[in-house]
């Protein structure tokens, strides 16, 4: 009994050797042996043989395929859950995860760039360090990665209007660049003719850079239409500071 227990112990010593040695230097043969013991697929021969096997093949590499979609697919609307819940860092992480299943989906890059600026306007000074705290260290960071998100939805698709606004808004409120913002708001408003936010951002934009006439065209046109007594008022208040500080610099 003791000897049987003996052979019994080595046998199976014997096979994790084997089988660990296998799996750390796996071989064509092994493969092969893998995929005929998964699919069923010996060694096909005949023309029948070979279009069996592909089709067996075939189906393993789809459902493989639909599987790792899926899971994209999954990642994606976890992130909108938590996006609608206002969970930002939740929703920005596994946005980013569903990218590493679609690339190159634009809109997935928007909505990191936007949760990544409402992370960004979340940072507070706690403890009264100012601009070379942790606080500022992060809240750029976060700036970085939603400018970075923007310009990458933009470039995937050079017709996504709504990053260009954003990106736009992003320059010229919370990265004071005006510069930047400009090409994105014109591109916006080449096409998004009437939409008064954009021509608000452009105009502030503008203004920053000095481009005032622009800018005072911009908020005689948004006057112009009359779109809401709001608009009118806030357009006229802007125009009016604009012609003021023209007037002292002369």
């Amino acid at each position: 009994m003791k000897k049987c227990r003996i052979r019994l112990f080595a046998a199976v010593a014997a096979a994790s050797c084997i089988v660990a040695f296998a799996s750390c230097s796996p071989t064509y043969k092994s493969v092969k042996r893998m995929q005929r013991m998964e699919e069923g697929v010996g060694n096909p021969t005949t023309k029948e043989e070979l279009e069996a096997a592909i089709k067996k093949y075939e189906k393993r590499a789809m459902d493989l395929t639909l599987s790792e979609e899926q899971t994209g697919i999954w990642y994606k609307i976890l992130a909108t859950r938590y996006l609608d819940l206002q969970m930002y860092g939740k929703a920005m992480g596994y946005f980013q995860k569903s990218l590493e299943y679609f690339p190159d989906n634009a809109n997935l890059y928007y909505y990191v760039g936007l949760c990544a600026t409402y992370l960004a306007n979340s940072q507070l000074d706690f403890n009264g360090q100012g601009a070379t705290s942790e606080y500022m260290i992060k809240k750029n960071n976060y700036l970085k990665l939603a400018e970075n998100a923007f310009i990458q939805a933009v470039s995937i698709n050079p017709k996504y209007y709504k990053a260009m606004y954003t990106l736009g808004v992003l320059y010229a409120f919370q990265l004071n660049d005006g510069a930047k913002a400009i090409p994105h708001l014109e591109k916006f408003l080449s096409t998004q003719k009437k939409d008064t936010d954009g021509m608000f951002v452009l105009a502030r934009a503008y203004a920053m850079e000095g481009e005032y006439e622009k800018a005072i065209a911009l908020y005689d046109k948004i006057i112009s239409y009359k779109s809401n007594d709001e608009n009118v008022k806030t357009a006229k208040d802007f125009k009016k500071k604009i012609l003021d500080s023209m007037t002292k610099n002369r």
